[in-house]
């Protein structure tokens, strides 16, 4: 495992719309195939881009609340934030090389 951190509603605004590095969210399940893909895909991530882009994860069974109020509606969905801010939002399950186009910019 990387360093990717779980999220839930109650360090959600702390961990993310409040980081000083943008932050990176995947919206997944246990249960959903394509997540488990992209699972070590984030991991590899999380420890390459250490220091420069949060990784979280939300389990949308554990949290449906948090992943209804930010309007996923498929998972797994990936969502970067920056500055408290969506700044980029992608559903289903994508290559590294996709995964990593969404934030690279912005670190």
């Amino acid at each position: 495992m990387g360093n990717e951190i779980t999220i839930t509603s109650a360090n959600f605004e702390a961990e993310i719309l409040k980081s000083s590095i943008p932050a990176l969210v995947d919206f997944w399940a246990p249960w959903c195939n394509p997540c488990k893909m992209i699972g070590p895909l984030l991991s590899q991530l999380s420890e390459e881009y250490a220091g420069r882009i949060k990784i979280g994860k939300v389990n949308v069974d554990e949290e449906s609340d948090l992943a209804s109020r930010h309007g996923i509606v498929s998972i797994p969905a990936l969502t970067v934030y920056k500055d408290g801010q969506i700044v980029r939002q992608e559903a289903g399950a994508r290559p590294k090389h996709e995964i990593e186009k969404l934030f690279k910019d912005l670190v």
